[in-house]
């Protein structure tokens, strides 16, 4: 299907003229709302001993020609990848287009995702232990969260859809720009990562203080179409056809961000 997509970028490219630099930006979780973290969370980034990489993403801004194309489209297009394809590329309305003719079979692609739900779970997987026991204890012992081991939490998609990596970055997007949390599609801690919060085992008690990462999970629908780019002498549109929706979603850990919860039996 990549060879198939390239091949089709190319013959677009003999009837396209390269345009101007694509117009891009970068953002972090930039939001329109936002998720309250409980108590519980605490963000750990200072204290991780493995850097995070943030998971940047680039939010193409359509070229003036993308957006006259856009006017023309049935369907909302937000696929970064789709934009960009349109972003490199204009078509010369010399004298010599007036009589030029054609219809651009671009492929089938995920247009644009809508999110119905956006909710957290705040121990979606644990990573971490620590134990005291102070069953023969006179006093209280104080314990503090340490990572024994380094541990690489992973998210994704729910079900198999097309174009998952497509999908799955448009997902990415919209959670960010609804809970303006730094969230990724895997987060790592690392082994001796600490926290100075501490939490006391009174005496006959055995103390358990456990940490998990934090997710979001994601719940929208995805719209896919055929994209064809129509060529009327100097006009030009885009037209989606054999529309189909599909339901998806996708858990997306919390970066640099523990829940700690606490029991002592």
């Amino acid at each position: 299907m990549k060879q198939f997509r390239y091949g089709m970028q190319l013959m677009l490219i003999l009837l396209l003229i390269l345009s101007g630099p694509t117009n891009f930006s970068f953002a972090k979780g930039q939001s329109k709302g936002s998720i309250q973290l409980p108590s519980s969370v605490v963000n750990i980034a200072k204290e991780n001993t493995i850097p995070t990489e943030m998971e940047d993403l680039i939010y193409l801004k359509p070229s003036h020609f993308t957006k006259e194309l856009f006017k023309s489209s049935n369907e909302a297009i937000e696929n970064p990848n789709l934009i960009r394809i349109l972003n490199e590329s204009s078509i010369n309305k010399s004298p010599l287009s007036i009589g030029m003719r054609a219809t651009i079979y671009m492929g089938e692609w995920p247009l644009n995702y809508k999110s119905d739900e956006t909710i957290p779970n705040w121990q979606y997987q644990k990573i971490n232990t620590n134990v005291y026991d102070n069953t023969v204890g006179k006093v209280n012992h104080q314990i503090n969260y340490v990572q024994q081991a380094q541990k690489r939490v992973k998210g994704g998609l729910t079900g198999r859809v097309p174009h998952p990596e497509d999908v799955q970055k448009m997902i990415l997007i919209k959670a960010m720009e609804k809970t303006n949390l730094p969230i990724a599609t895997e987060t790592v801690i690392g082994a001796g990562t600490k926290h100075s919060q501490i939490y006391n085992v009174h005496p006959k008690r055995i103390g358990y203080l456990h940490a998990h990462v934090p997710a979001i999970i994601e719940k929208g629908e995805v719209t896919y179409g055929e994209v064809y780019l129509v060529i009327r002498g100097t006009k030009r549109k885009i037209v989606v056809k054999n529309v189909t929706s599909q339901k998806i979603g996708a858990w997306l850990p919390i970066q640099d961000h523990l829940s700690f919860s606490f029991t002592a039996n």
